[in-house]
């Protein structure tokens, strides 16, 4: 999903008081970020983790299975006199905890200079390959195809000719790519592959409209999973591999909406559609961006319901039932995650769930990437005796 907006999370302190910790200069400090749910145990202090000094904007990122690295889409700074990439390129850092605070370093960069990139992931059986989306070359001329509210700064843009590659990253930098997903025409993007290495999930625009497949990486079927009118992307896996979430604009009205679909398989193992789709949110506002907490049982994502120029990350339970007396739980116990001024979305977590990273323009720093403790304990220290042990 590209954004060309600004976001942020929340974490454990600074590397040190309003320290960057890619050049030693100083910061805005961090502060504790309030929630609506503070004092009920959400988030954590946050810590900034991408710059101004650096990038223009960051945001979309993930955290590897292992915990050591992110990847993120970002526009890096321009040399003096020059304009920024008009397209974000994928880049990869490493993430680190010491003295109860946390940075990135060694971040490089994953893709060819001029393309156009987005909506990275880490491979979930092999830790060293990396996916995202990309054109490869640089973008065709004219106007790009994209999502927009009005005349809202929020945006996606589809840039025709992208298409999913892989990447090594235990060689050189940037790395070679390979692609495994493409249309010669259409964009295909916003993808993620199953826990157990075997699906790629994805969105293509190859019938013009949004739509959301699923390819079985060991066998090459692929399957239509939602075509329903209107836009279907940024999809996700379960944690258990049993169900998929995703945001869908089916009423054609621009207000996205959250869903969950539980899987269907044949045979074989393979994916081959939906036995079920429940819809999570259904307001009058901007839902996107849903991503699952490792718990299988709830999900966060971005939304306007404070307002277009204040997205915030939210919370609802999307259980499922497990017999006689725990029926299902989708679209319930709803809570606010951040409230801070300006975009807050694309949230993540790590595989533990006691980490949230996400894209928050709160630093005054243009969009960047935050991190915070996620569902801290009532009453637990979040400065340099963070709780969360790494």
């Amino acid at each position: 999903m590209f954004v060309e907006v600004a976001m942020v999370a929340l974490l454990c302190g600074g590397p040190e008081a309003g320290e960057c910790p890619h050049t030693g200069n100083k910061t805005a400090e961090s502060s504790p970020t309030p929630s609506a749910s503070a004092g009920s145990g959400a988030i954590g202090r946050a810590v900034q983790l991408t710059f101004g000094q650096e990038f223009v904007k960051a945001g979309e990122s993930y955290i590897s299975p292992d915990g050591s690295k992110v990847i993120f889409q970002a526009v890096e700074q321009p040399a003096q006199g020059q304009d920024a990439d008009e397209h974000y390129a994928m880049y990869l850092g490493d993430l680190h905890h010491q003295n109860g605070s946390w940075r990135l370093d060694n971040v490089r960069r994953l893709t060819p200079e001029n393309s156009a990139n987005t909506c990275g992931w880490f491979h979930p059986t092999d830790p060293q390959k990396v996916i995202f989306a990309s054109t490869v070359t640089e973008p065709l001329g004219g106007d790009t195809p994209g999502y927009q509210r009005g005349t809202s700064k929020y945006k996606w843009s589809y840039p025709p000719k992208m298409r999913i590659v892989e990447a090594r990253i235990d060689g050189e930098f940037p790395p070679a790519l390979t692609e495994l997903e493409g249309d010669q025409d259409a964009y295909q993007a916003e993808c993620s592959i199953s826990p157990d290495g075997r699906h790629l999930l994805y969105t293509s625009h190859e019938t013009g409209d949004g739509d959301i497949y699923i390819r079985d990486m060991k066998t090459g079927a692929r399957h239509l999973v939602v075509g329903a009118p209107g836009y279907d992307g940024g999809p996700f896996f379960s944690p258990d591999g049993r169900r998929i979430t995703y945001r869908s604009d089916r009423n054609k009205d621009n207000l996205l909406q959250v869903f969950v679909g539980e899987l269907a398989f044949d045979e074989n193992g393979t994916m081959v559609g939906l036995e079920n789709e429940i819809q999570l949110t259904n307001n009058e506002h901007v839902n996107w961006a849903p991503f699952w907490h490792p718990d299988n049982a709830r999900l966060v994502y971005a939304t306007s319901e404070a307002g277009h120029d204040n997205y915030e990350v939210f919370e609802v339970e999307a259980a499922e039932g497990g017999g006689v007396g725990k029926p299902a739980k989708y679209g319930t116990g709803k809570r606010r995650i951040t409230d801070v001024t300006g975009f807050d979305g694309l949230p993540a977590f790590n595989a533990t769930g006691d980490l949230m990273i996400w894209t928050s323009q709160q630093g005054g720093d243009g969009s960047q990437l935050w991190i915070a403790p996620f569902d801290v304990p009532v009453g637990a220290k979040t400065n340099a005796e963070c709780p969360v042990a790494h």
